[in-house]
């Protein structure tokens, strides 16, 4: 595959089940010259979903896209020219200035602010809270499940934060289970496997995490993984669907959506015009 230069570089801070799903929405629609910066041990529940377990994995496959693990921004075209999206180890988003983005997606979806400012990019993209569009980012994309779910926002910010997660077939805070203490997380499960409400999911060293709903667990941190009071440990999908554990989800590809409406919309009026 012959890498097209024409194409806006676009760099995607953070590599989780929704910044893949982003990434794969814009690569289906040809734009290609994607590079994503990660932590170097990331906290992605969704992991058969996420680009991120590339850093462990140094590759990793999502509906037949492949994200590698790269060694610096140097190693980019390489990537691009195999047909892969190249993922590095930065955080604090440093190799800004030699991959020369055109454009800048904040995907990291912390519910605030890590550092993306307006100036980095022609065109700075902040998903959810945490942003402003027209002073700290260009555009903002609603990431709230409901009617404005990956609607394109130009002035101010998202809808803020409730803590509470999406409704799925009638249940919304009781199919995520977080930590309740700091500690390491051990679980005998695997994604994909099915639960039943009240039993035990894992444990935070010695604190017992159950389930609250009956489901197929579709995201899940890995056995023996650090974690902090609250973190996010596991995701159990009521439906009972399976096959959805190595899909991006409905909330992922809208959002993808709105990213790449912004996206065309800026390649049409500003640069082509």
């Amino acid at each position: 595959m012959i890498m097209n230069t024409t194409l806006p570089t676009i760099v995607i801070r953070g590599a989780g089940d929704l910044a893949t799903g982003v990434a794969l929405r814009l690569y289906r629609a040809g734009l290609r010259n994607i590079v994503m910066l990660e932590t170097p041990a990331p906290l992605a529940v969704r992991r058969t979903v996420a680009f991120s377990e590339c850093i462990k994995h140094d590759t990793m496959t999502v509906e037949e896209v492949t994200a590698v693990c790269i060694d610096s921004a140097n190693d980019t075209a390489r990537a691009w020219a195999a047909g892969d999206i190249p993922v590095l180890v930065d955080p604090e988003a440093t190799t800004l200035p030699d991959l020369q983005p055109e454009i800048v997606v904040d995907a990291i979806i912390a519910k605030r602010n890590f550092g993306t400012d307006i100036s980095m990019a022609p065109l700075v993209i902040g998903l959810g809270p945490g942003f402003v569009a027209g002073k700290d980012v260009h555009v903002v994309i609603e990431t709230m499940r409901g009617h404005h779910l990956g609607r394109v926002i130009t002035d101010g910010p998202a809808k803020p934060n409730t803590g509470i997660p999406g409704t799925i077939a009638g249940y919304s805070i009781e199919r995520v289970c977080w930590a309740e203490t700091s500690g390491i997380f051990t679980t005998a499960f695997n994604i994909g496997d099915t639960i039943g409400k009240g039993e035990e999911l894992g444990r935070v060293d010695n604190t017992p995490v159950l389930a609250k709903v009956d489901g197929v667990i579709r995201g899940l941190l890995r056995n023996g993984t650090p974690v902090k009071n609250h973190t996010k440990l596991g995701d159990v999908d009521p439906r009972g669907t399976g096959s959805y554990c190595n899909l991006a989800s409905d909330k992922a590809m809208a959002i993808g959506g709105g990213v790449l409406e912004a996206i065309c919309n800026h390649i049409f009026t500003k640069r082509l015009l």
